[in-house]
């Protein structure tokens, strides 16, 4: 991370890693579908460690849930000082949604997600359940509101 990235203690601004993990995230979610992707929504960011300025970070992404058109994507961003001859660490973690789209915006459909073993399914369920509760109190906002 470079002074740019950084408070003036040294610092680096949670904006900053959130930017870099959703660019990671689309990156992962276009691959998948093969197609451009629009962020629609970031869930369960928390922050583990503090970033400093001159620390080597690494954004390490995996879909989680596949929906008709939409892809979820947990990042974890690890830290690593340079300094030390330590092992790096969890900085942050986060799930980010991805919609995929054609040129004019419209979403289309995406392939499904390939499970190859329990923790892929785990983390499928899971997703899922994120997924339906979101579907879930999006409805009832509408049905509130009308």
């Amino acid at each position: 991370m470079q002074p740019e990235h950084a408070n003036i203690a040294g610092n680096v601004h949670g904006g900053e890693i959130m930017k870099m993990m959703d660019n990671a995230a689309g990156i992962a979610a276009a691959r998948h579908s093969r197609s451009n992707v629009v962020t629609a929504r970031v869930d369960g960011l928390e922050f583990h460690l503090p970033i400093h300025i001159g620390n080597y970070v690494k954004c390490i992404c995996q879909l989680t849930f596949v929906g008709k058109s939409s892809m979820e994507v947990l990042v974890t961003v690890m830290v690593e000082d340079m300094k030390l001859d330590e092992a790096p660490k969890v900085a942050l973690t986060g799930y980010f949604t991805f919609v995929a789209i054609v040129d004019n915006g419209k979403p289309i459909s995406v392939p499904q997600l390939l499970l190859s073993n329990e923790g892929e399914e785990k983390l499928y369920e899971e997703g899922k359940k994120r997924y339906l509760k979101y579907k879930e109190s999006k409805l009832k906002k509408l049905c509130t509101e009308a």
